[in-house]
């Protein structure tokens, strides 16, 4: 999906001026076999909007209620829908289904998930691969990760313990961050350890208004908070009711002034192990901050893997059968990668233009399990930064193909091009290599 920010003119001075657009591409990994031909090809998505006023982000609800005071005004022609309806308490979820649900991804001021589907198209911003022929799915089971010891080196946060213990659902408050539940605070983000905040207000068979929580939120009556997962292992909470015009929704609620699971059918533990079988290991000279989509939910950049020199540790490899399904679409994970040098609480987060950083960042990866499979991509944020990446990054191991970028290029089976690569892992453990 893209992101985009839109012009405010204040009553009272001149010239205010909201963010400018730009979006998220998200990948679509399909099979290729080595003796067949692929296309690339990207796919625009819906539009999420973000509001700054003299550099300080804006609620929808500040925006609107500028709006309707007669403090603020459209320096364009004003953008369907967004003040049409206004923010009020979340009513009781419905009671979640055992299954995933199949609405996704474009909230207030955040970005989109990715998906791995058959169909070659989403309403998401897509990265895939077109192939001529099919590989015959394989049978497989997802295995809980090996901790690699990499992420205590990410800023000193606790947390991450119990990742197998049952949560005790409606038991916790909702000012307890569950940190001894596998859950990792994110105490950077200003949101209480929460990845993300969404109120939300439950229409008759979907969620039809949205607000997206801000620095100095925390986990209050209503919200769906949702909550970073240790590398290798992701999230398994959701409400089955998701956005009415396609936003994912993510995590648990709070709902009687206790933390409630949205999703126990699914698990009754807070995080869940991808399929295993992808790393990233940092060759560079700097610290390497890659950052996931969190998704299902706000969508922002802001689950971590940050790696020293010399480090490596897993990336999340979500599997299609088992995880989130958006609009009949599965679930890929997208990341984010900054440039050497910044620290995850630097780069796993709303950047602004220019810094690449965050949602600037120049190159994404992306990682999913599908029939069999898993597909491996590394490609340019496009059309959100024409930035070059200052680095090597390539795919190592047993792949279907080369895939490297390096001096602006992606470098694939089919030549090199401005845009990026993809392969599938014949086997073994494939690793994403950043070096200067």
């Amino acid at each position: 999906m893209k992101v985009s920010t839109l012009a405010l003119t204040a009553v009272t001075t001149a010239g205010v001026a909201l963010a400018q657009p730009h979006k998220h591409q998200h990948g679509h990994l399909h099979g290729i076999n080595k003796r067949t031909q692929t296309e690339t090809t990207w796919v625009s998505g819906p539009t999420a909007y973000a509001f700054v006023l003299d550099g300080k982000t804006l609620s929808v609800d500040e925006v609107c209620s500028g709006i309707a005071n007669n403090k603020l005004k459209w320096a364009d022609d004003a953008p369907e829908g967004i003040c049409s309806s206004t923010s009020s308490p979340a009513a009781p979820s419905p009671s979640p289904s055992s299954s995933a649900p199949s609405s996704s991804a474009a909230p207030t001021t955040t970005s989109a998930g990715a998906t791995t589907s058959p169909a070659a198209s989403s309403a998401a911003a897509a990265f895939y691969q077109k192939s001529s022929s099919s590989d015959a799915p394989s049978s497989s089971t997802s295995s809980a990760p090996a901790s690699t010891g990499a992420w205590s080196s990410w800023s000193g946060n606790s947390g991450g313990g119990g990742l197998d213990s049952e949560f005790p659902d409606g038991q916790l408050d909702c000012s307890t961050f569950p940190s001894q539940y596998g859950a990792i605070p994110l105490d950077y983000l200003g949101l209480s350890g929460w990845s993300g905040l969404q109120a939300v207000t439950f229409g008759n068979s979907a969620i039809t208004h949205i607000v997206t929580g801000i620095a100095g939120d925390s986990c209050k009556e209503g919200m769906m908070c949702s909550y970073a997962c240790p590398p290798g292992y992701q999230k398994s909470q959701w409400p089955a009711t998701q956005g009415a015009t396609g936003q994912s929704i993510g995590g648990i609620q709070c709902k009687g002034g206790k933390l409630h699971l949205t999703n126990p059918g699914l698990s009754k533990s807070l995080c869940m192990p991808g399929q295993g079988g992808v790393m990233a290991k940092n060759s560079a000279t700097g610290t390497v901050a890659i950052c996931r989509t969190d998704y299902p939910g706000t969508e922002s950049e802001t689950i971590p893997v940050e790696l020293q020199p010399g480090a490596s540790d897993q990336l999340t490899n979500p599997n299609a059968a088992s995880y989130y399904v958006w609009q009949g679409k599965s679930t890929s994970a997208q990341y984010y990668l900054n440039p050497i040098g910044t620290s995850a609480q630097e780069g796993c987060q709303w950047g602004t233009p220019g810094s690449n950083k965050g949602n600037y960042a120049p190159i994404n990866f992306g990682v999913g399990y599908k029939d069999g499979k898993t597909w491996l991509s590394i490609f340019q944020n496009k059309p959100t930064t024409s930035t070059l990446y200052q680095g090597t990054v390539e795919i190592q191991g047993d792949v279907s193909a080369k895939c490297i970028y390096q001096n602006g290029q992606y470098c694939g089976a089919s030549g090199c091009n401005s845009d990026g690569c993809t392969v599938s892992v014949n086997s073994g453990t494939a690793t994403f290599v950043v070096s200067n």
